[in-house]
């Protein structure tokens, strides 16, 4: 049908777009003016302006006292500078949305629905992102194509790469063997066992290589065995690793895209830092609760068939190889510099790029294995194409807008209600693209919320990194779900209807840590 075709898919996109650019622009009713002659030009329009002025040298905000006539809007105020020639002010918007905002919406609705519906490949979408913000005038060549080598893009390919290595070396097989070994023929207790330690361990490896890892674990187990598509067995199996994965991504920095770009934007809206180590002082606790209680709730949803008992092996893998050793020292070093970055200073793709040669150098990954396992759409398109639009949110004036916007709703409210609004609103945006995306476009409308709120922009860049790891509504939500699905074990709504329990059960149990863990520790 030609209603399921992409090209149709992609015609809505566009026409969804084009309908956000011919909508009406608000225009608001208060500007900022900025830079030498800014009081100059503030008298010069007092006959439509009423003028407030924060302190001494610091900008003024102008109140326009006929809202809707020409004199009222930016252009006027533009046009009145360079007839004066006060080439050095700048006008900014306060309560509107600036001309530059609204092509930008219009770009990201088409985004959207492209992330949603891909009529086209994903990374031809995340290309498109840089493309389109020069297109329409928004930044130039380098604003736009720089994000896509952000040192947080180099480092999530550095974390991909040392997942590579750890199976090309036969690490994984040897996981899998060490838990057989503890879990005995229960598939119950091999899964909690499984998806709890690599869940934890998806802190400090990218979640999407922990579950990778996983699934080749169990997959063989379970073919061994005869567990059948879509059986309870087969969803609890399946769907554990993905969620704990998910889960634990949050524990630390490198566990996830999410969790680096919420650092980063932190950085660069406020240029305060939260260091490898604040990040798991912080985070791990949550990770820690969350990821057997998000286990225990799959059991408890799809309860596996207890007659069925996997096989035992009893072969016997001997000592650590040679490449297994320098493997393990490499990425450990790595892993040490990363605790460390508050005494060397180096940033973590950096010394994440040192390891990754390292690990050519000393022959434990040919530079064939690395090109031919690593997903380079995904380490460099689609993670580099989201903090390219996250960071022209910022620039182009409509996370500013939205924040005046809906601040009003949360003044005064204190910093839970703040917390509990972007953690909702980020577990549930970032079903529907990427999470680091969704933390990309969130975090730089609510630094400035909370900015106004006069709460700590570091709780709200914590909550994000935390909260996008909840995304368990869609397959196309995460990279873990999406690599689960690909199996055919499970079917899409299997998921959500999952997903639909777990994501409340994870928030309160979050919202509950912060309350107790983060006073403790003096953050709130």
């Amino acid at each position: 049908m030609i209603f399921k075709s992409n090209g149709f898919k992609l015609a809505i996109a566009v026409l969804i777009g084009v309908i956000v650019f011919i909508l009406p622009r608000p225009e608001g009713t208060k500007f900022k003016l900025s830079g030498t002659g800014a009081d100059q030009l503030s008298q010069s329009v007092s006959q439509y302006f009423s003028t407030q002025q924060t302190a001494p040298d610091k900008p003024v905000i102008l109140t326009a006292k006929a809202p809707g006539v020409e004199q009222a809007r930016a252009k006027y105020l533009v046009d009145q500078a360079k007839a004066m020639g006060l080439s050095e002010v700048k006008v900014d918007y306060v309560d509107g949305m600036p001309p530059k905002a609204k092509r930008f919406l219009a770009v990201l609705a088409v985004l959207v629905v492209l992330f949603v519906v891909e009529p086209i490949p994903l990374e031809i979408t995340a290309v498109l992102i840089g493309a389109s913000l020069v297109i329409l005038g928004l930044t130039d060549v380098k604003g736009a194509w720089a994000p896509y080598m952000h040192p947080v893009v180099i480092f999530i390919m550095c974390c991909l790469i040392f997942a590579i290595a750890l199976d090309r070396v036969g690490l994984t097989k040897r996981l899998g063997y060490y838990i057989i070994k503890k879990a005995g023929n229960s598939v119950t207790k091999f899964t909690f066992i499984i998806a709890m330690g690599l869940g934890i361990s998806s802190s400090f490896m990218h979640d999407a290589a922990a579950c990778a890892i996983g699934i080749v674990t169990m997959l063989p187990l379970m073919r061994a065995v005869g567990i059948d598509p879509h059986t309870n067995t087969a969803k609890f199996m399946m769907l554990s690793l993905p969620f704990a994965c998910s889960c634990g991504g949050m524990g630390s920095l490198i566990g996830g895209g999410r969790c680096m770009v919420a650092a980063a934007f932190l950085k660069e809206f406020t240029g305060i830092e939260i260091t490898f180590f604040d990040w798991i002082k912080y985070c791990m606790p949550a990770a820690i609760i969350c990821v057997p209680a998000v286990v225990l709730i799959v059991y408890l949803i799809y309860r596996p068939d207890p007659n069925i008992k996997l096989p035992a092996f009893d072969e016997d893998l001997g000592p650590m190889t040679a490449v297994e050793k320098k493997a393990l020292i490499i990425i450990g070093a790595a892993f040490i510099s990363w605790l460390t970055k508050g005494l060397h200073g180096l940033d973590y793709s950096v010394t994440g790029a040192v390891a990754v040669a390292g690990l050519v150098l000393f022959g434990v990954l040919k530079w064939r294995d690395i090109n031919d396992n690593l997903e380079w759409g995904t380490a460099l398109f689609i993670f580099g194409g989201g903090i390219s639009l996250g960071l022209a949110m910022g620039y182009t004036g409509a996370a500013d807008y939205f924040a005046n916007l809906f601040f009003p709703l949360i003044e005064g409210k204190g910093w839970l209600v703040l917390f509990v609004g972007v953690g909702v609103f980020g577990a549930l945006v970032t079903n529907a693209m990427a999470n680091v995306a969704a933390a990309a476009l969130i975090l730089p409308i609510v630094i400035p919320m909370a900015q106004l709120e006069g709460v700590n922009p570091t709780i709200l860049a914590l909550c994000l990194g935390m909260a996008t790891s909840f995304a368990m509504l869609l397959v196309i939500g995460c990279p873990p779900n999406a690599i689960a699905y690909s199996y055919k074990y499970f079917k899409s709504s299997d998921l959500t209807k999952l997903g639909l329990v777990t994501t409340p059960a994870l928030l309160l149990i979050l919202v509950g840590v912060v309350c107790t863990w983060w006073k403790f520790l003096g953050l709130i």
